[in-house]
């Protein structure tokens, strides 16, 4: 996977460092590789599955539209 200072977005990279210690959202996956493509996980492992529903959920929105959420996302966190 891609990270977030292959976009050349410097606000995305800011919003990504800024909040390092929270757990990977799917606007970020988005904002960084686009559609998911990854293979399903097994049906037991609940997290990754959540993980995946979530980022798959973002499907269609474009790598800059999902920058541009995961910034407001971030900055109302911060707040």
């Amino acid at each position: 996977m891609a990270d977030a200072e292959s976009t050349g977005n410097a606000e995305f990279i800011k919003a990504s460092v800024d909040v390092r210690n929270l757990p990977t959202l799917p606007s970020n996956d988005q904002g960084v590789v686009g559609d998911n493509k990854d293979p399903q996980p097994g049906m037991f492992d609940f997290k990754a599955k959540a993980k995946y529903n979530a980022w798959l959920s973002k499907a269609g929105i474009t790598k800059e539209e999902a920058q541009a959420k995961y910034i407001e996302l971030v900055h109302s966190l911060m707040a």
